[in-house]
C-alpha cells in the first residue's frame, strides 16, 4: 500500500478542512478531552470535508466513533491498544495505524498486521511530553527493513527542512503538527510540504 508523503496531524475539524482545501491527501484529526457529541461533530464534519475533497482521515484514538461514523482509517498509540476492540476494529474493515518508539512496541504492532507504523520521536518535539528520547533517522532505516512493506511514517519534530532526510533514511511518509500549527504562515508552510513531497 501506497500513502501519500505527506502526513499532517491537526486537533481540530477547522484544521482539517483547511488542509484538504490545500489538497493534502492524508490527514490526522487527533482530539483528546473532548465531550463525546463534541467529538462526534469533529469528526463527522472532518470525515465530509475530506469526502468532498477526495482525501483519507485518519481518526485518533476514538476507535468506537470511527466505526460509527464509517471511517476508513484509524490511528492507535500504545496504550489505546489495551483498550480498544482489535476485532470490532477489523470487522469494520478500518484500516489501522500503530506508533511505536521501541523493539517491544514494533513487535506488538507488527503482531497487528498494521496498514502503517509510526515512528518518533524522530527529532526532539514540543508537541507532549515523551518518555522516549529522540529516535534519529537511523532508527528510521533499522525500522524499514524490520518491517519491509509496510508504509513507516516518521513523526517527531519533523519540518520541511527535515523531511528529505527522513525519506532517504527509510520513511514512506512524514508527519507534521506544530511545523504547520506554529507557523505564522500555514497555508504557505503546508504549500511548502505538498511541493517537497510530491
Amino acid at each position: 500500500m501506497m500513502l501519500p508523503r505527506f502526513y499532517p496531524i491537526f486537533d481540530s475539524r477547522q484544521w482539517v478542512s483547511r488542509a484538504v482545501g490545500l489538497g493534502v491527501a492524508l490527514v490526522q484529526l487527533r482530539i483528546k478531552d473532548h465531550a463525546e457529541q463534541d467529538l462526534r461533530h469533529e469528526i463527522g464534519t472532518s470525515l465530509a470535508d475530506c469526502r468532498r475533497y477526495g482525501a483519507a482521515l485518519v481518526v485518533n484514538d476514538h476507535w468506537e466513533l470511527a466505526i460509527d461514523l464509517g471511517a476508513e482509517w484509524l490511528h492507535l498509540g500504545q496504550e489505546d491498544l489495551d483498550t480498544a476492540d482489535l476485532a470490532a476494529i477489523r470487522r469494520a474493515g478500518l484500516k489501522l495505524g500503530v506508533s511505536t518508539h521501541d523493539r517491544a512496541e514494533l513487535d506488538r504492532a507488527m503482531a497487528l498486521a498494521p496498514d502503517y507504523i509510526a515512528l518518533g520521536p524522530v527529532y526532539p518535539t514540543i508537541l507532549k511530553q515523551m518518555k522516549w528520547a529522540e529516535q534519529g533517522l537511523d532508527r528510521l532505516t533499522e525500522w524499514k527493513a524490520l518491517i519491509g512493506e509496510i508504509p513507516l511514517c516518521a513523526i517527531g519534530g519533523m519540518s520541511v527542512e527535515r523531511a528529505p532526510g527522513a525519506f532517504a533514511a527509510g520513511a514512506d511518509t512524514v508527519a507534521a503538527v506544530t511545523d504547520i500549527t506554529l507557523n505564522p504562515d500555514p497555508d504557505a508552510r503546508m504549500r511548502q510540504w505538498l511541493k517537497v513531497t510530491t
